[in-house]
């Protein structure tokens, strides 16, 4: 792609204004370190080899059964449960552990049931048997001299149904042989949690509003230690959620956002300002008349209005947004058209017969896109503001789905957590600084009135 000598003069403009360079290049860089955030924040590991064979959580699902385990679900990475699979112990139930091999057969003897432990041996012609004086307190009181006939055997006989089913002796299972330890070695990510995952073991005692520094129990004696023994360096939210987690994919969330609503509202204004600004009379003056009719209702309004009929999320927040999102550059765009329409240079495209759909797209838009450039950093900076205030709200996207106005309202509930509420607000804050400094510094190198 080979750009114009007026694009580069431009472009060495924005180079050479150093605040809006500088903020370009961090702001980039934030958002291309937040853009792999299942790279940087994950409850799995990146890597995990299991006696010399790699395993990559990150990317694949594997359920317990991979690593040795029972059930057919996904393991939890971080449960002491799932590590201890490979120390070579055998899990409880096994054959190994819950089996024992009785020559003998079944019996309940006296001894069962006596409290100073004597036993009496059975009988050696019943391997299966029940006397009364089993079930005796005293065996003393029993008398010496009953008769045969009298007692309340159980033969053998009485269970012929189980005793023709029962495996011999010999084909009992011999007990296994434990199992031997496996070499395992992971590789984490530099935070191990994810924005939804809720721990259910922590060594500082505190899940739930966990502080990153060691701070007063609510007894008012004791200490609590800091979480970042739990690896939670900004502490937890009231869910118990890593709140670094939560920040770094709802940068990530609000980023892509307020990017894709300024691309698609450019578009769209381009189209509808373009169309009215090109042809004019009737086809302007009732495309202004809807506009100012549809810009007239209030947005807020028909959010509340469509979520009480649509399930909230991303998708539905974007196409709603772009409803209304459009309004602002179409303005700009058809004043541009209306101005560009009427000079020689389209006339002689007119006259050579190029369409009006050519003589738009290669003559008119080309030297229309000063404001499309200089507004679209701002468009941006409004997109992820619509976002933030409708998390705010609760009006946005529903937990467990990260994002940065729903940890500001924490911040707000709980005034105490300023773990929550300042890291937050220091991000959003940075963060439109930073875009609005590029906005400015891509309008004095585009806007040609600023350069005169």
């Amino acid at each position: 792609m080979t750009l114009s000598k007026d694009t580069r003069i431009k472009l060495g403009r924005f180079h050479r204004d150093k605040r809006a360079w500088r903020s370009f290049l961090v702001l980039l860089g934030l958002f291309l370190i937040t853009l792999p955030a299942e790279l940087v924040c994950n409850v799995r590991p990146l890597l995990l080899v299991v006696d010399g064979r790699p395993h990559f959580p990150v990317f694949f699902t594997y359920s317990e059964k991979d690593f040795g385990g029972r059930l057919p679900s996904e393991p939890d990475y971080k449960s002491p449960a799932f590590w201890r699979l490979f120390e070579g112990s055998a899990p409880p139930g096994d054959a190994a552990t819950d089996h024992a091999a009785n020559d003998s057969g079944f019996s309940l003897d006296m001894g069962d049931f006596e409290e100073d432990g004597k036993t009496a041996a059975p009988p050696a012609e019943s391997a299966y048997s029940l006397g009364l004086e089993d079930f005796e307190e005293d065996t003393a009181a029993m008398p010496e001299a009953s008769p045969p006939e009298t007692g309340f055997v159980l033969e053998l006989e009485d269970f012929e149904d189980f005793a023709d089913s029962a495996p011999p002796a010999d084909a009992i299972t011999p007990p296994a042989e434990p199992a031997k330890a496996r070499k395992v070695w992971a590789l984490w990510p530099p935070v191990r949690y994810d924005y939804r995952y809720i721990p259910t073991y922590s060594e500082s005692g505190r899940i739930v509003l966990a502080a990153p520094y060691e701070r007063l129990a609510p007894d008012g004696e004791s200490r609590l230690p800091s979480s970042l023994a739990d690896g939670h360096y900004l502490g937890t939210d009231d869910r118990g959620r890593d709140v670094l987690a939560r920040l770094v994919y709802g940068f990530r969330i609000s980023m892509i956002f307020g990017i894709s609503l300024a691309i698609t509202g450019t578009l769209f204004g381009c189209l509808i300002g373009g169309t009215q600004g090109f042809f004019g009379g009737w086809v302007d003056l009732f495309g202004q008349r809807l506009t100012e009719i549809w810009g007239s209702m209030p947005r807020l309004y028909i959010l509340i209005i469509l979520s009480a009929f649509l399930t909230p999320s991303a998708l539905i927040l974007f196409l709603i947004l772009n409803l209304t999102a459009w309004m602002g550059i179409a303005a700009y765009i058809r004043a541009e058209f209306l101005k560009i329409r009427n000079l020689e240079f389209v006339k002689a495209a007119r006259a050579m017969g190029v369409s009006n759909f050519g003589i738009m797209r290669r003559h008119i838009l080309p030297n229309a896109l000063t404001p499309v450039i200089t507004f679209f950093p701002f468009e941006v900076t409004a997109g992820i503001l619509s976002l933030v205030s409708l998390d705010y709200l609760n009006l946005g996207v529903p937990s467990p789905a990260p994002s940065i106005g729903e940890l500001l309202a924490q911040g707000k509930n709980n005034l105490q957590a300023l773990w929550i509420l300042l890291p937050t607000f220091a991000l959003l804050t940075g963060a439109l600084t930073l875009l609005t400094f590029v906005g400015e510094g891509v309008r004095n190198a585009f806007d040609p009135r600023r350069n005169l």
